[in-house]
């Protein structure tokens, strides 16, 4: 079994990404952006991607990337997370990049690997990896005509990657023929976007079975990488909770010294443990190539998405009145946290293809008085 710890080398990454995030993220600037017309930092994005590197971590070195692996972007999903930063990240650098390795296109995958163009994965935020997204028409030309409702990352996109029902095509997102409409989502840090294509102009990069697997790879590594977002969602809810209890007095002494916030807290601290070991084993297996790398990003949505939500909770409550507040950023992380828990896929979603992926039998049901059915393992 792989070591899950942290090296030296992804400690070293984490402290970069952080630095350059609390010097040019901070939450002030991220809670202005949000009331404006452009909630994507895409200055922010260029640093990201060009002064560290991040936007080709996982593509191989003779194709612009870094030539790092999966277990480095997760620990980038965490500081992202914890930064609630909004940039595009999850969608270009996680799940286009991915669906393009795994199909083998090289000139986007080098465009997008060194910051020069940023990708959409276009199938609703909420799909599930083990779900066919519904495709476009594709005619000949070949252009494609159909929807796609709720994008993540389409806004800043410059191309967008479209499941048609004869392969996977590339799209140049300034296209004649191609329309995306803002639509509102809780999460302002990161935006989704219906997409209309009109007799799009288009360019197939996978077809038959080597689409479907480049969806399918895409979707599982998003899900097993949101994962580690969410930790780092969950992780600054805690710090900046016990920061608070701290320093917050009633009656004389701290909130943090009475014992339903201690048990509280405490609570958060298990989950957020347990939820931080699910990710880097997710993370590991999608590294590594382990053939249950499909069974590990369930586990991890199914615990992480829950537990990010719980922690974001918890920092709104204990915070009290200022927790409420449109000026204080807890609203960030819960708002972060709650979308997290519907995109791809469900908490129940993942444990159900958990339970199917370990072969585990259906729950029975028997009837009880009255005709009310219920659950009996």
């Amino acid at each position: 079994m792989s070591d899950l710890r942290y090296d030296d080398d992804e400690e070293a990454l984490r402290d970069s990404v952080r630095a350059l995030l609390t010097a040019h993220a901070p939450w002030s600037r991220t809670l202005a952006r949000i009331d404006g017309d452009e909630p994507y930092d895409m200055a922010l994005w260029a640093r990201l991607a060009g002064e560290l590197g991040l936007a080709g971590l996982p593509v191989p070195e003779e194709h612009g990337g870094a030539g790092a692996g999966f277990r480095e972007v997760a620990v980038v999903c965490e500081e992202l997370g914890r930064a609630v930063a909004p940039v595009p990240f999850l969608g270009s650098a996680v799940l286009a990049t991915r669906a393009l390795l795994a199909c083998g296109e090289v000139e986007l995958l080098e465009q997008l690997a060194t910051g020069r163009r940023v990708a959409a994965l276009a199938v609703p935020f909420a799909t599930a990896p083990d779900a066919r997204p519904h495709p476009v028409a594709a005619v000949p030309g070949p252009v494609l005509r159909g929807a796609v409702a709720g994008v993540a990352d389409a806004l800043p996109a410059d191309v967008l990657l479209v499941v048609a029902d004869d392969g996977l095509y590339a799209v140049d997102a300034r296209a004649p023929g191609v329309r995306m409409t803002p639509v509102v989502s809780l999460d302002a840090t990161r935006t989704l976007a219906d997409v209309v294509l009109a007799d799009a102009p288009a360019r197939r990069i996978a077809a038959g079975p080597a689409a479907t697997d480049a969806v399918a790879a895409a979707l599982t590594a998003g899900a097993a990488l949101l994962a580690s977002e969410q930790v780092g969602v969950a992780q600054w809810c805690l710090e900046t909770t016990v920061a608070h209890v701290r320093t917050r007095h009633q009656f004389g002494r701290p909130i943090g010294s009475f014992q339903a916030v201690k048990h509280r807290l405490a609570d958060v601290w298990v989950q957020l443990t347990e939820a931080r070991a699910v990710a880097r084993h997710a993370a590991d297996c999608l590294a590594t190539g382990d053939p249950d790398t499909a069974l590990a990003a369930a586990l991890a949505q199914a615990y992480c998405a829950e537990a990010a939500v719980d922690a974001a909770q918890a920092c709104v409550q204990l915070h009290g009145g200022i927790g409420f507040t449109w000026e204080h950023p807890a609203h960030l992380y819960l708002k972060r946290a709650r979308s997290g828990a519907l995109a791809l896929g469900t908490a129940d979603r993942h444990r159900a293809a958990l339970a199917r992926l370990a072969d585990l039998p259906p729950p029975e049901h028997r009837k009880e008085p009255f005709g009310v059915l219920t659950k009996q393992s």
